[in-house]
Formats: C-alpha cells, sequence, structure tokens
C-alpha cells in the first residue's frame, strides 16, 4: 500500500526554520516527481517546490525562491523541505505529492503557523 507521511509542521516565528519531511512506504521516491504544495484557509492549493525524478532538477515559486530548498535522500526514501526566513503568509497545511506516468498519490499534510 503506497503512503506518504508528512512531517515536522509546527509553529513558529517569522523568521524562524522548519525542516518538512514526506517518507514513503510502498513507492520508490526517486522514481517519481515529488512536489511540496500548501493551502492557507479559504486559499486554493498552490504548487511550492518539486524535484524531478529524471535528474534532480528542482523548482520553486516565486513566493518562496531563494527561501525554501527542496531534497530527497534516497537512502530513507524521504523527501524534505528546508523552509528559512518563514513569512506569515508561508502558513499553511503543507501536503507532499509523488507523481509519475502511472498515477499521484497525497500526503495527509502536515500544519505549518508562522506567528509572533
Amino acid at each position: 500500500q503506497v503512503q506518504l507521511v508528512e512531517s515536522g509542521g509546527g509553529l513558529v516565528q517569522p523568521g524562524g526554520s522548519l525542516r518538512l519531511s514526506c517518507a514513503a512506504s510502498g513507492l520508490i521516491l526517486e522514481n517519481y516527481c515529488v512536489g511540496w504544495f500548501r493551502q492557507a484557509p479559504g486559499k486554493e492549493r498552490e504548487g511550492v517546490s518539486c524535484i524531478s525524478s529524471r535528474d534532480g532538477s528542482t523548482y520553486y515559486a516565486d513566493s518562496v525562491k531563494g527561501r525554501f530548498v527542496i531534497s530527497r535522500d534516497a537512502a530513507k526514501n524521504t523527501v524534505y523541505l528546508q523552509m528559512n526566513s518563514l513569512k506569515p503568509e508561508d502558513a499553511a497545511v503543507y501536503y507532499c505529492k509523488a507523481e509519475n506516468a502511472l498515477g499521484s498519490s497525497w500526503g495527509q499534510g502536515t500544519q505549518v503557523t508562522v506567528s509572533s
């Protein structure tokens, strides 16, 4: 059974950092394009970052470029999202998604709150 489990969310002050993890079972993340998405209350889910299965190339939304870093640890079958210089507008539920030509799977999400 395929399962993606996000963790690492929490409450952080503006300017702080968090590292989110997306741990997979039932699939090998290296064979998938893995993306991080977020959804704030009353807003649509938006893409934040992704890492390619083909060559490990990365993509970042303009709103997080220079502050967030996506990475992959094949040995742990986990994708990370290092979030630095967090802003109140980064607060949302963060989801990871693994996708390839055969389909996609989503995690259940982890809450990130940025507040002083």
